[in-house]
């Protein structure tokens, strides 16, 4: 992989960090796996926000740690993400897993899409 770049970051919550570590050992999933975020096209506002377990890196993949957990992304997806937070809300909202992005100009209600 890439060595890790500490200029601009993707970020995790304590709370989505325990959520996505117990979806981790849930899945068996061994130590080699990574959480990798992007973004793809869809969604009410244009853009979505899509994560997935992955063990194998990519060409210009965007490597980052925060709080033991390693966030990978592709370069593409990271234009979107700098500077972007991962959380996890167990409220009554029922939210789950959020993204508090400050490259976002409008999210939808919802809050899994946005636009820039």
């Amino acid at each position: 992989m890439p060595p890790y770049n500490f200029t601009a970051m993707i970020y995790i919550s304590e709370d989505a960090k325990t959520k996505v570590l117990e979806l981790k050992r849930a899945a068996n999933l061994t130590d080699d796996f990574f959480l990798r975020v992007s973004v793809v096209g869809g969604g009410c506002s244009g853009l979505s926000y899509k994560m997935d377990f992955d063990n194998e890196a990519r060409p210009n993949d965007q490597v980052f740690e925060d709080k033991g957990v390693k966030l990978v992304t592709d370069l593409k997806s990271f234009l979107y993400l700098f500077d972007t937070e991962l959380n996890f809300s167990r409220g009554l909202e029922g939210k789950g897993f959020y993204f508090v992005n400050p490259n976002a100009a409008r999210t939808c209600g919802c809050g899994e899409s946005f636009a820039v």
